[in-house]
């Protein structure tokens, strides 16, 4: 009975790390706060790209951190309104950055993607005109593996470099404690697997 308890307990510690881990994938994790040319991995981006949903207000937060801490000069902000009688996500993040010191030309806006595929595609229209080679892609944690896959699939000539937030108001390291926690785990892990069956877009 003992052995079986440690055993139980040992495979749920085992499933939490590996979910945490898989979900929350982060390409800035070994680099300093600012850019280094130094190292490949941490060098500049042309452009720092914040999705709305979840806690929308962390995400563009921690967007407009990145910004200045010279990552890149410019941002993009994608996502359409919650009510279509309402500004757009894109356009609150934008009033928080320009609120926050962000210079008004350094942003974009795409008021029109209503999933993570369509901030992708919808996004995709923007750095192509803007010539992106290199991106910063900034979300929630626990739906930064998603949205990575889905921008990647898209963006086949742009290096997309993940950097999620490692809290918010839905999402921290002990998710694992709470219903909602589960509910957002297992919820991205079934889009997820939907993402890759539908194939390319």
């Amino acid at each position: 009975m003992l052995w079986w308890v440690i055993g139980l307990i040992i495979s749920f510690t085992v499933a939490v790390l590996a979910i945490s881990t898989y979900l929350t994938p982060d390409d800035l994790r070994a680099c300093a706060d600012a850019p280094t040319a130094n190292d490949s991995q941490c060098e500049k981006a042309d452009v720092i790209v914040a999705i709305s949903g979840g806690d929308t207000r962390a995400r563009t937060a921690k967007a407009i951190e990145l910004f200045k801490n010279g990552w890149a000069d410019k941002l993009i902000f994608s996502g359409a309104a919650y009510d279509k009688n309402s500004p757009s996500n894109a356009y609150a993040m934008s009033m928080q950055a320009i609120n926050a010191g962000v210079p008004p030309s350094a942003i974009t806006v795409e008021e029109f993607a209503r999933d993570t595929n369509e901030n992708a595609l919808k996004t995709q229209k923007i750095t192509d005109k803007q010539g992106v080679d290199r991106m910063i892609l900034v979300t929630s944690a626990y739906h930064q593996r998603r949205a990575s896959i889905e921008f990647k699939k898209v963006l086949t000539d742009v290096t997309v470099l993940n950097h999620p937030i490692k809290k918010d108001k839905q999402w921290n390291d002990n998710w694992w404690t709470r219903y909602q926690g589960w509910h957002l785990a297992i919820g991205e892990l079934i889009k997820i697997f939907i993402t890759y069956t539908r194939g390319s877009s």
